[in-house]
């Protein structure tokens, strides 16, 4: 894991599985129904139950990139943010993948959470780059400690090496060194 500061933010990129995060919220990289399938989604969903897909779709559809908080189940966080990264075509784009990250940060700021979990957004089933994606996510958390917010931690908790190398190398080259 590496830790980068962004004040009054704490930027930790992990490699792991989101479902085992101890965040106050995570968050799920859903489509706009809330159904939950494969992926993030279906580790979510196994390690929490059932209840947390009938909550999220209960509130949706929404359009892409909106989210929608629900109760964590089973899981050690608190809750879930489902963040709405596709359509049902399953496919994304940067403007998503922005979108959806803002807005769950919003979200986490609304609830008072310390602390949040993200995945690599929409970079499994809906095929987006892994260097794009960090991107936008990695730009997305520094707009966000720029403004007055309840978040001090925000993790990205990546699936696989290749993701978080990925993930790793753009984080030093926008934000510097490990601090």
């Amino acid at each position: 894991m590496i830790t980068l500061s962004l004040p009054p933010l704490t930027l930790e990129i992990a490699l792991g599985d989101i479902a085992a995060e101890t965040t106050d919220a995570i968050v799920n990289a859903a489509n706009n129904a809330f159904w939950m399938g494969s992926g993030v989604a279906g580790a979510i969903k196994a390690g929490g139950g059932r209840e947390i897909e009938d909550e999220a779709m209960a509130q949706g559809p929404v359009e892409p990139g909106e989210c929608v908080r629900t109760k964590a189940g089973r899981l050690a966080a608190r809750a879930v943010i489902h963040a709405a990264v596709m359509g049902q075509d399953l496919r994304t784009s940067a403007d998503i993948i922005r979108r959806a990250t803002r807005n769950a940060l919003a979200l986490a700021d609304t609830h008072g959470f310390a602390s949040i979990a993200f995945p690599a957004f929409g970079t499994g089933v809906g095929g987006f780059p892994l260097d794009a994606c960090a991107r936008i996510m990695i730009d997305q958390v520094r707009e966000h400690a720029d403004a007055a917010t309840t978040v001090r931690l925000v993790r990205l908790v990546l699936f696989g090496r290749p993701a978080y190398d990925t993930f790793v190398d753009v984080a030093r080259e926008l934000l510097g060194r490990d601090r």
